[in-house]
């Protein structure tokens, strides 16, 4: 079949009328005679792409097939089933079980880790994954036991290790191996271990309460704001999907639930609450951007698949591991006697 000519391209040979078509008389199309380089006379019907083209040329309007990602790059359905089915058992382990949310986030810090060690294989820079996933596991144990000494103690162990371990084990980019495994120690869980010194603190489940709906309403309201008014990208480069339009909600959405648990559940002054909600956006948006680039650098959309509609752990710790030390920040300086 003839290739058509686009729209405007002028005059073009036409070949001789084929058999069985509009202006066909039963004569193959090879002994028709040659056609001039004439226009089509204004008796020919133009062939169009509609209803009778039975469906070669048609425009179709693309439908969306179930589980496919809304506007905002999600599968809300899925987001929303597993963030719930994960919530639960924070919650049930943070009001009921201390040692029993400590060892949650503590499995979520090593399946973070893991996803950090596997992306960065893309790039053949290798994590050495047994001294980091040890020392993952020792650090929010030591902070909930040893407080702030715990805590930098087993943070200086788990980079002597990372060394230790890359000296009797040499590989070839042994720097970027150490640098690597480094970095992701102190990602996640040395920053999510600021939390379990707010663990420690008489009330201080409340705070990670708080600080838990803070990051829920960030992702809530700025996911909403920014699916319908988004129009203006914060840092298109790195996230293009992340707009202002969606930041201010997640800021007015904060604010809101900031303010009612600064008064039901701290019981402090409004302002407090107010306070701790712009800064755990602040905390949490920058998370989420700075793990945006590295994952553009890296060219993978999710750190990993566990979990529907989220993508991977890390995809769901980014906005915490930035937001637990700086709710531990302002505990110490906002609520006095605290810690």
């Amino acid at each position: 079949m003839a290739d058509l000519d686009p729209p405007g391209a002028g005059p073009r040979r036409e070949p001789g009328p084929a058999v069985g078509t509009e202006n066909g008389s039963g004569v193959a199309a090879d002994t028709a005679p040659a056609q001039q380089d004439v226009p089509a006379p204004a008796s020919r019907k133009t062939v169009t792409a509609g209803p009778s083209s039975r469906g070669l040329l048609r425009r179709r309007r693309p439908i969306r097939e179930p589980g496919v990602p809304s506007r905002a790059g999600r599968n809300l359905p899925a987001a929303i089933g597993v963030g719930a089915g994960l919530l639960i058992p924070v919650l049930v382990g943070l009001l009921f079980f201390p040692v029993v949310f400590v060892g949650i986030v503590t499995l979520f810090a090593a399946v973070g880790v893991w996803e950090i060690s596997r992306a960065l294989e893309i790039r053949r820079i290798h994590v050495p994954l047994v001294p980091a996933l040890a020392g993952t596991l020792v650090l929010p144990f030591s902070a909930y036991f040893g407080g702030a000494e715990g805590m930098a103690v087993g943070a200086v162990f788990a980079v002597l290790a990372l060394f230790l371990w890359r000296s009797l084990d040499p590989a070839p980019h042994a720097a970027k191996s150490l640098m690597a495994g480094t970095f992701a120690v102190l990602w996640v869980p040395f920053m999510l271990s600021f939390a379990m010194l707010l663990m420690r603190a008489e009330g201080g489940f409340l705070v990670i309460a708080t600080l838990l709906l803070l990051v829920v309403a960030n992702d809530t309201f700025g996911y909403l704001i920014g699916a319908f008014f988004g129009k203006h990208a914060m840092a298109p480069k790195i996230s293009p999907k992340k707009s202002w339009e969606g930041f201010g909600g997640s800021i007015g959405g904060a604010l809101i639930v900031g303010g009612l648990c600064a008064v039901f559940l701290l019981d402090q002054p409004l302002w407090i609450g107010l306070v701790l909600a712009v800064a755990i956006v602040a905390a949490a948006t920058t998370g989420d951007l700075a793990e945006s680039m590295i994952k553009r650098e890296l060219g993978v959309k999710d750190m990993g698949t566990l979990l529907p509609g989220h993508g991977g752990v890390m995809d769901r710790l980014d906005s915490i591991v930035f937001a637990s030390p700086m709710a531990y920040l302002l505990s110490a300086t906002l609520v006095p006697g605290l810690l």
